[in-house]
C-alpha cells in the first residue's frame, strides 16, 4: 500500500473513540439486571429474609460479595487498555480471601467442634455451585462484548476478570437466598463456586479477546 493511500483511509476512519468506562459500566448495569431479573424469576428472596438481615452472619456474605466484585471491577478498566499496568493493584483482590479467612478463624473459636461440618457441608453446597456460575453467565456475556471493544494485553487475564465480577453481581444476589449463611459454608462452596466461573472466563479470554 503507497502512503497516501494509508493517509487517505486514516483520514477516512471518522469514528468516534470509543469510552470504555461507559461501556463497561454499561455492560456491568445490563448484566446485573439481567441476571437480578433471572434470580427473581426462578428463585427470589430466602422466606425469612427480615430476620436474617439482623445477623451478623448473613449480613459478613455481602461484604465478602461485593468487595470481591468491587475490587475485581476496579481492575477490569485497565486490563483493558494496552500499556495499563495492575500490578501495583492486584493485592486488591486479596480483600475477599483475608476477610473469609479471618471470619472463619471468629467461627471456629466460637462454634463447638461437633458442628463444624454440618456448618461447612450446609444444606445448599450443590445449589451453590450451580446457581452461582448461571447467573455470572448474563453479565459474563455483557462483559465479554464490552471489553471486545478494548484491546487487552493479557486476554486470559481480562476474561478472568470479567468472571470475578459477574461471580460478584451473581454471589450477592444469591446470598439473599442461600440459608447458610454459616463463614464456614461460604468459605468453601462460594469460593469454589467462584474457581469454575474465574476458569471458564480465562479460557473464553483467551479466545475471544485477542487482537
Amino acid at each position: 500500500m503507497k502512503t497516501e493511500d494509508l493517509i487517505t483511509l486514516i483520514a477516512q476512519d471518522a469514528r468516534r473513540p470509543v469510552n470504555l468506562t461507559v461501556v463497561l459500566s454499561g455492560a456491568v448495569a445490563a448484566g446485573a439486571l439481567v441476571s437480578g431479573l433471572a434470580f427473581f424469576l426462578t428463585l427470589g428472596f430466602r422466606h425469612d429474609i427480615c430476620q436474617a438481615v439482623e445477623t451478623v452472619r448473613f449480613g459478613f456474605k455481602f461484604v465478602v460479595t461485593l468487595s470481591l466484585f468491587a475490587a475485581a471491577l476496579s481492575l477490569t478498566g485497565p486490563a483493558i487498555r494496552p500499556g495499563r499496568d495492575i500490578g501495583g493493584r492486584r493485592w486488591l483482590l486479596l480483600i475477599a480471601p483475608v476477610l473469609l479467612l479471618a471470619a472463619t478463624a471468629v467461627e471456629l473459636s466460637v462454634t463447638p467442634t461437633d458442628v463444624w461440618l454440618d456448618e461447612l457441608v450446609g444444606h445448599n453446597a450443590l445449589h451453590c455451585l450451580t446457581i452461582i456460575p448461571a447467573l455470572s453467565a448474563f453479565p459474563g456475556i455483557f462483559l465479554f462484548l464490552a471489553m471486545g471493544q478494548g484491546a487487552p494485553e493479557n486476554p486470559g487475564l481480562a476474561g478472568a476478570l470479567a468472571g470475578l465480577v459477574s461471580v460478584g453481581i451473581a454471589a450477592t444476589l444469591y446470598a439473599t437466598n442461600c440459608f447458610d449463611d454459616s463463614p464456614l459454608f461460604v468459605a468453601t462452596w462460594y469460593p469454589l463456586a467462584t474457581l469454575i466461573v474465574v476458569t471458564i472466563g480465562y479460557f473464553a479470554g483467551k479466545r475471544f479477546l485477542r487482537w
